[in-house]
């Protein structure tokens, strides 16, 4: 990851709203060069309006917006030709074939990439010359992303890209988007899938009330106490507990002496297990917490 220019992606307080309804509310965001980022959040929290306002697809209601040094609402043919787009839905592809539709698109960019090196990337290849509307629809998304990538973009948004794959088809194309990101390509993710954030993203932001709520490289997200061994066991009468400490070996020492001393098998309680919080377990702690801020936010009002 290069981080010593300026950022591809600088956000601030950027808000959205439609009447008194308030889909961003001072969402700060910044992505460098290089980057791959995953902005994760529930249905309805922004994010697809978050990635279309990057795009200059949406106009924000207030804040500041920079993609590439420039405003997207208000930059030109040669900034539209840095940025790439995979959107949730494929497009109408018309009547034709793979290799059509990338040639037609790759002519639109001053240093495309040739046509085979794309279908051969996306793994296409053995498709090209067949109609698209013909393609399974996970043949028809490596299209989409194939169309994205033809003009070797700088800055590459992916919403939703893998909705519909089966966990073969998924693993694929992240082995895909991690050769193009070594190339040196920043991307900006939309995932629902909290393994995908995990092995593809430098950085993930949990997008909830409007602005990111938590941001931090996966492995770090929610902070050291999120990340808190939890120890999990069933005692001699049957009844199951779970603990949460900093020093799961003594707990577990405990329990061992107090199984010998109750005389269970093996000198252990049954069922022991420690294991640290998932993502998506730390994921779904800082939605709760958000929604509890906001309901005792509009209880106060």
């Amino acid at each position: 990851m290069n981080t010593t220019q300026d950022p591809v992606i600088s956000v601030r307080g950027l808000s959205k709203h439609y009447g008194k309804q308030r889909v961003l509310d001072g969402l700060d965001l910044e992505i460098s060069a290089g980057e791959t980022y995953a902005l994760l959040g529930p249905n309805g929290a922004g994010k697809s309006t978050t990635i279309e306002i990057l795009e200059g697809a949406r106009t924000p209601s207030s804040g500041t917006v920079r993609v590439l040094g420039e405003d997207p609402l208000t930059a030109g043919r040669p900034w539209r030709a840095r940025i790439g787009i995979v959107t949730q839905n494929s497009g109408d592809l018309g009547p034709f074939t793979p290799r059509e539709l990338i040639s037609h698109f790759g002519g639109l960019y001053p240093n495309p990439r040739p046509v085979d090196e794309v279908l051969d990337l996306v793994g296409l290849a053995s498709h090209a010359k067949k109609r698209a509307t013909k393609l399974s629809g996970g043949q028809q998304r490596r299209l989409d992303f194939a169309l994205g990538i033809v003009g070797r973009p700088e800055l590459l948004f992916l919403d939703e890209p893998t909705t519909g794959f089966d966990a073969e088809a998924r693993r694929q194309f992240w082995s895909m988007l991690e050769g193009l990101t070594d190339e040196g390509t920043a991307v900006l993710l939309t995932t629902h899938y909290l393994d995908e954030a995990e092995r593809l993203a430098d950085r993930v932001g949990v997008l909830a009330g409007g602005r990111i709520v938590a941001e931090a490289p996966p492995a770090a997200l929610g902070g050291a106490e999120a990340r808190v061994p939890v120890v999990s066991w069933r005692d001699s009468s049957g009844v199951r507990h779970q603990e949460r400490t900093r020093t799961p070996d003594a707990l577990v020492a405990r329990l061992r002496t107090e199984a010998e001393e109750a005389g269970l098998p093996h000198g252990e309680p049954e069922e022991l297990e420690i294991r640290r919080p998932s993502l998506e377990e730390i994921y779904l702690s800082l939605l709760d917490a958000n929604q509890t801020d906001v309901r005792e936010e509009g209880a106060a009002a």
